[in-house]
């Protein structure tokens, strides 16, 4: 989507800010709907949670694809992400279900695969159709997609997991809503620059998020031993999970500023164009694809901790080596920054996706899945707002100072991987305290 702005700002006659809740909606809506997976999960049967998660994005794609106008098409996308929030978790738990523990680094890897891939190719497929068709095809050719997959595992799908009768209390919902929406609201409209021409200023969704987030989580401190938990915290208790859980969150921030600065270098200060930058982000998205089933096998034979120093090792200098880009920097030295980046966190995910699931008792899997999908995107949109802020104050600082428009970005986007490359250096040190699963050692 974030390709097709543009393109629907002039065919929708539409501003910046309205296009971006295309994304800030989806990102919303992901943040409401994963903290209650943890319960759907286990009230209802597998086969349901697939069904209803396929139905939901299949037909906000329908929505999508012809909606006439924008109002619609934000509606669209809202169905899409309530499906797509059900997903990640609900695989990670059948996965945990099935899979027996010896062989989990192994599964994990070849699932990376899509979860790395996917993202990669997606801009730079989607510039393409873009190039050749309406934007309304970009909806079009995902629908199949969608109702393919609904109709195999209408077929095939069978339950794994025994649904329990899991109280819910009515209270959580909307505290978790209000929690969480405000929290990735507030650090969104950070994200998207809008921090000062907003409807409402980012630190009030924040502030109001931040204290309803308090009362959430004190509620489910008080309802967890007694079962009845929208989302269980008791799987910070497990020191594994929580060591794995705050990494992934730091990898989260250092992933998606990246992503976000990264194009802006290329096309405003390098004066690339939008497929060019998309191509120059393609081949380290497919290494980090083509290593997962290799860092899979790995985790099996030597566990985490291994893996995830020279991974964090390799963020590391990344994102220190694009820290000192500037207006003549060689096109050589961002594509290696990109490879180098994206084969550290190949080395990271699949081992913190294993090892935080794996240290955890079985009835936990799912709320873990669901403390793991929302830690995602809360760091993720924090990840935006951190590295998307620091860059504008300093561009805007740079203009101040004389500098041209290009020699600002140009130092903005510096001070914004200088601070993801600090952010990287507790990244390095929390690298050493991850543990192989109890359960994986075991096993093993």
């Amino acid at each position: 989507m974030s390709v097709a702005l543009p393109r629907l700002m002039v065919d929708l006659q539409i501003t910046a800010n309205a296009a971006q809740w295309l994304t800030t909606a989806f990102l919303l809506t992901m943040a409401v709907v994963i903290p209650i997976t943890g319960f759907l999960i286990q009230r209802y049967h597998t086969r349901t949670v697939f069904i209803t998660a396929l139905s939901l994005f299949s037909f906000g794609t329908l929505i999508s694809a012809l909606a006439p106008g924008l109002g619609v098409l934000i509606a669209g996308r809202v169905v899409q992400a309530s499906g797509t929030a059900i997903m990640l978790p609900l695989l990670m738990t059948t996965i945990m279900t099935l899979v027996p523990p010896e062989i989990r680094g192994k599964t994990m890897g070849n699932i990376s695969i899509v979860i790395s891939v996917a993202p990669a190719i997606g801009p730079t497929l989607s510039g393409l159709i873009l190039n050749l068709l309406d934007w309304r095809w970009l909806f079009w050719l995902v629908l199949p997609i969608g109702l393919g997959a609904l109709a195999l595992g209408y077929a095939k799908l069978q339950n794994v997991t025994e649904p329990r009768k899991a109280p819910l209390d009515l209270l959580s919902v909307p505290l978790a809503a209000i929690g969480f929406g405000g929290v990735v609201y507030g650090l969104s409209t950070i994200g998207e620059g809008q921090g000062e021409g907003a409807a409402l200023p980012a630190w009030l969704p924040l502030a109001i998020g931040g204290v309803v987030l308090v009362a959430f989580i004190a509620r489910q401190l008080v309802l967890g031993p007694q079962e009845r938990a929208l989302l269980d915290l008791r799987t910070f208790r497990v020191r594994v999970f929580t060591v794995s859980v705050v990494m992934m969150g730091l990898s989260m921030m250092a992933l998606f500023g990246m992503v976000i600065l990264l194009p802006l270098y290329m096309q405003n200060v390098l004066g690339m164009e939008p497929l060019q930058s998309g191509l120059m982000l393609l081949p380290g998205g497919l290494l980090m694809g083509l290593l997962a089933p290799l860092v899979g096998r790995l985790y099996d034979r030597f566990g985490a901790r291994k893996l995830v120093i020279p991974g964090t090792v390799a963020v590391s200098a990344a994102l220190w080596t694009m820290s000192t880009l500037g207006t003549g920097s060689p096109i050589a030295i961002v594509l290696a920054s990109h490879v180098l980046i994206s084969a550290g966190l190949a080395f990271l995910f699949t081992p913190l996706f294993s090892s935080s699931l794996g240290s955890l008792p079985k009835h936990l899997y799912s709320h873990g899945s669901a403390v793991i999908g929302t830690v995602q995107q809360v760091a993720g949109a924090a990840g935006i707002a951190l590295f998307v802020s620091i860059m504008s104050l300093r561009t805007a600082a740079g203009l101040g100072q004389g500098l041209s428009a290009v020699e600002a970005m140009a130092a903005g986007l510096r001070a914004g991987f200088t601070y993801g490359a600090a952010i990287s250096l507790l990244l390095i040190v929390a690298g050493f305290f991850v543990r192989r699963p109890t359960d994986q050692g075991t096993a093993h």
